[in-house]
């Protein structure tokens, strides 16, 4: 997916999650964000397109915090969901994706916000939809795009989230397998860190499902024993890569 792809999937997600949000009573807990409720989840979401907006707009080579921004906190309500998510979009639509700027990922270009932002508003669509009993549910493509990038950003996320650290090994290899997208995920555990493998390898375990499915296990929204995903070869490989990529 380029730029102007993600764009185009994070306005659907953006009215997704308002109309969910509009449905639900504020005050339900999110069991997946943990001491949450759903208005928070909705603070925090509105928070991060408005912080992301202005980012863009400035091209900013370095990080900004929120607090320095002045930024629209709410009432929280649909309406207010909508506006800051309409000017997110305005803005990367308008920008240049390879336009340099600070990321807190490795590729530091404007494309970065258009896609971490589809991919943050689907998680947190889904995690109201799944305190509401509901099933969610994510085109394979978007589902398999949000896996790459949680793999390719997870380095980056060691500066906040400890454990990411330490994932180590001594040459461990692990795969991921998309199922419906027929889309897999080499991962090689080394001493001084995790690569990405192409091309055929021997695998020590697999993790296999729909893309869906994974992404909800990887994102910690779906425990792997109650998930439809299945496990392949060594347990204690794949219990330590779901271990150590928790996103703090």
């Amino acid at each position: 997916m380029d730029h102007q792809e993600h764009c185009a999937a994070l306005e659907t997600e953006i009215e997704r999650f308002a109309e969910v949000y509009a449905l639900t009573p504020p005050g339900l807990a999110v069991d997946s964000c943990p001491g949450w409720s759903v208005l928070d989840v909705a603070q925090h979401l509105g928070t991060v397109h408005r912080w992301s907006e202005r980012l863009v707009s400035l091209l900013a080579p370095r990080r900004i915090a929120p607090d320095e921004m002045n930024l629209d906190l709410g009432p929280v309500s649909a309406g207010w969901l909508r506006h800051g998510g309409d000017r997110l979009l305005s803005t990367l639509r308008a920008g240049d994706p390879d336009a340099s700027m600070w990321a807190w990922g490795d590729d530091q270009h404007l494309r970065f916000w258009s896609r971490r932002q589809l991919h943050e508003t689907l998680v947190h669509r889904m995690d109201i939809e799944l305190a509401s009993g509901l099933s969610p549910d994510v085109d394979a493509a978007i589902a398999s795009d949000a896996l790459d990038e949680f793999l390719v950003n997870l380095p980056a996320a060691a500066r906040f989230s400890p454990r990411v650290r330490d994932i180590r090994g001594d040459g461990g290899v692990l795969e991921v397998k998309a199922s419906d997208v027929a889309t897999r995920w080499t991962l090689r555990l080394l001493p001084k860190g995790f690569e990405r493998l192409d091309g055929p390898v021997t695998s020590d375990a697999a993790i296999s499902g729909t893309a869906l499915e994974l992404l909800l296990v990887f994102y910690r929204r779906r425990p792997l024993a109650t998930s439809n995903v299945a496990c392949e070869g060594d347990p204690d490989l794949i219990k330590f890569w779901l271990d150590h990529t928790v996103l703090e």
